[in-house]
Formats: C-alpha cells, structure tokens, sequence
C-alpha cells in the first residue's frame, strides 16, 4: 500500500485505496473522474511544464491548459496514463535511488531502447510499460 500512498500524496487525493496486486483498480479509478488538478499537483510535483506533461499525456498545451483552469474531469485514458506515469516516476526513483539520477537517465538515448530516449518513450502507446520493463531489468542487474 505505501506505493498507492505516493500516487495519492503526489495526485492530492485525500483517500486512495488500491491492492497493491490489483493495478487495474487504475481503471476503476480513472473512470469515476480525477479532477484535473490531479494533472498540475503532478506537473509542480516532478518539476515538469506544461509541454512536457502535455507529451506524456498525447495532448496538446492549450487543452491541456483549458482542462486544468476550467477543472474539467480527465478522461478514463488521461486518467489511467497519470497514474501509471506517476507509479512509474516513483519505481524509477527507486531503482535509481534519486529523482535526479531518474530524470537523467529519462533523458539520455538507451541502447536497450534502440536508441531512444525514455522520457520519449513513455509518450508512445505501451511506452510506460517498455520502460518499466527496462526499469526491472536495471534494478535486478540484468545489462540494459
């Protein structure tokens, strides 16, 4: 449960409850409609623009924009990608034992990656899940 706490501390909800062993409670949740503040605590949370959070969420910054200043729900997808990204960003400073290393490594080309950059990646469909795979490849010392 102390993962599902993060997401909840970094997103600002004030309860979240999931089964560590169930993530497709993701589901359940992004489809009851987080509010779309969820998007910018993520944003100030990880220290990332507008652009940026955009790209991860295959949006582009003015609707991104309107949906956060007119509190719009997210959509059940953009719900589910915020919350796998920010599972992820917390797995990924695990394994790198600091948001600064993580955050390098997002952004250097990754020859497991034929060559692409991670932070790329995670925009693409399935992007989340290569780069977890990678993720446990590193942290279980398998050559990445």
């Amino acid at each position: 449960m102390k993962k599902y706490k993060s997401i909840s501390s970094i997103l600002g909800f004030s309860s979240f409850t999931l089964d560590d062993d169930n993530s497709l409670e993701y589901i359940s949740l992004a489809s009851e409609g987080l509010a779309s503040d969820t998007i910018n605590n993520f944003r100030v949370y990880y220290d990332l623009s507008i652009g940026q959070v955009s790209a991860i969420l295959g949006t582009s910054e003015p609707t991104l924009y309107r949906k956060i200043k007119s509190n719009q729900k997210l959509s059940t997808s953009d719900g589910i990608k915020l919350l796998e990204v920010t599972d992820l960003y917390i797995y990924g400073e695990k394994v790198f034992e600091s948001r600064e290393n993580f955050f390098k490594w997002l952004e250097l080309p990754n020859t497991a990656l034929g060559g692409l950059i991670p932070s790329k990646v995670i925009e693409y469909p399935e992007g989340i899940s290569k780069i977890r795979d990678l993720l446990n490849r590193i942290e279980f010392g398998v050559y990445s």
